[in-house]
């Protein structure tokens, strides 16, 4: 197996277009678990950390670009983050330990796929995108676009993920990220939910979106939801249809970790919880 570590978007490309069984390393907290415990077989680890830009937080547009490699610790520390897209920052919070914080990456959770990814989420709530490079050069994609089942991206040969764009918010905007695990702390979601929403000055939410994760094959952007609770003030009753949407909208599968019937009640429960998380945070500006 070969490491290898280039200093260019365009040096990374090639290597990966070169040998389709490389793996792209950037925290590597999942890559390399999977590695030494004999499930991948990679003919190469390309690690992208020498190039510049995927180590940095920028200001663009009036919103953030996240470099591929920024760590979860990394976005926690940035202060301006926090304060524009607290949801996305808790979601990545999430993920393993502190120790795997300084390491771990929300591109790296994006790309493995899992429907019950913490970070991805909140970066679809957030109408996040990403950038993406490969052999015919950079384009870019919503996050929802980019898992297509579990274990597979839409990802084509030759492509990586650069970076990603939370956008810049309007006044009175703001984001939650709820999960549900069996245990305290260092566990997999058995459901997974982000708000993100924005209120005008008398209160009422004015735009929403509302995504589940762990409820299906991949993450859910539920517009139903959404809708359920524009045009409100998200009073009891916005609250009751947003939960009964968000519940009938997840696709749960019986596993030990939960059955469906109780995937989809826990559901309801964690969007009504997050909206008015959401909508409090909104409230204070």
């Amino acid at each position: 197996m070969n490491y290898e570590t280039p200093r260019s978007v365009e040096d990374a490309v090639a290597l990966l277009v070169a040998d389709q069984n490389a793996r792209v390393l950037a925290g590597g907290t999942d890559l390399l678990v999977r590695l030494r415990a004999g499930q991948i077989a990679p003919s190469a680890i390309i690690d992208i950390k020498r190039i510049d830009q995927m180590r940095v937080i920028t200001q663009e547009d009036n919103g953030f670009r996240i470099g591929a490699a920024v760590t979860g610790a990394e976005m926690s520390e940035h202060a301006g983050l926090k304060a524009a897209w607290p949801g996305v920052v808790e979601a990545t919070d999430l993920i393993g330990s502190t120790q795997v914080q300084g390491r771990a990456t929300a591109v790296g959770n994006l790309c493995n796929a899992g429907p019950a990814a913490d970070s991805v989420p909140a970066l679809v709530a957030a109408c996040a995108t990403v950038r993406i490079a490969g052999p015919k050069g950079m384009r870019d994609a919503a996050v929802e676009d980019i898992p297509t089942a579990p274990g597979k991206t839409s990802l084509a040969r030759g492509e990586f993920i650069t970076s990603f764009f939370l956008p810049s918010r309007p006044a009175n905007s703001a984001d939650a990220y709820l999960r549900f695990i069996p245990r305290t702390e260092m566990d997999i979601a058995v459901v997974g939910c982000a708000v993100s929403l924005t209120l005008d000055a008398g209160g009422t939410i004015t735009q929403a979106r509302v995504s589940l994760g762990a409820v299906a094959p991949k993450v859910l952007l539920i517009q139903e939801a959404a809708d359920a609770i524009i045009g409100t003030q998200l009073d009891d009753a916005a609250l009751d249809a947003l939960a009964s949407v968000a519940s009938a909208a997840a696709k749960p599968i019986d596993d030990k970790r939960g059955t469906i019937a109780f995937r989809k009640d826990v559901s309801g429960v964690l969007a009504r919880r997050a909206a008015k998380i959401a909508y409090a945070r909104a409230k204070k500006g």
